[in-house]
């Protein structure tokens, strides 16, 4: 099921997105597959911790996060994925692994990759293995106020 904060929050604020529903999908490329888009196009939401805070990394589902690119842009040597345990009770409306890329929701920050930026629409994961929203990128900019910056290969 569509996690339910994301849902009221593009519900309340009229954005125009498509719900895509899918077989179930465990890893960013099987949902880019399932939902026919190509890896490049898919947001996948990795969580990290940043100086004892959560974050969100967001970045195509073929790229992987440089964690050093993270330390240079943040100012800080204390940058790492974030354990299961640490997050687990942030998303309870969420499977774990298909977090949508709304921090905003969460209290956490969110950094996107410049490389995201350049479609006209993004789509993710919706808090479920089996469902995607596929949305404007510029509305997501708009709503969720990312930090674009460089962290991925």
């Amino acid at each position: 099921m569509v996690a339910h904060a994301l849902k009221q929050y593009l519900d309340r604020h009229a954005i125009k997105y498509v719900m895509i529903i899918h077989s179930p999908a465990y890893t960013a490329q099987e949902v880019a597959q399932s939902v026919h888009v190509p890896g490049r196009e898919l947001a996948k939401t990795v969580i990290v911790n940043i100086e004892g805070r959560l974050a969100m990394a967001v970045l195509p589902a073929n790229r992987k996060v440089v964690l050093q690119d993270l330390r240079d842009v943040t100012g800080t040597d204390e940058v790492r994925f974030a354990t299961e345990a640490e997050f687990h009770g942030r998303f309870t409306d969420c499977e774990t692994g298909a977090m949508p890329p709304f921090g905003n929701l969460y209290g956490m920050d969110v950094f996107v990759e410049p490389r995201l930026t350049q479609d006209q629409e993004i789509t993710f994961n919706a808090g479920s293995h089996t469902e995607a929203i596929q949305m404007a990128y510029a509305d997501f900019e708009r709503l969720v106020h990312p930090k674009i910056v460089s962290f991925s290969n």
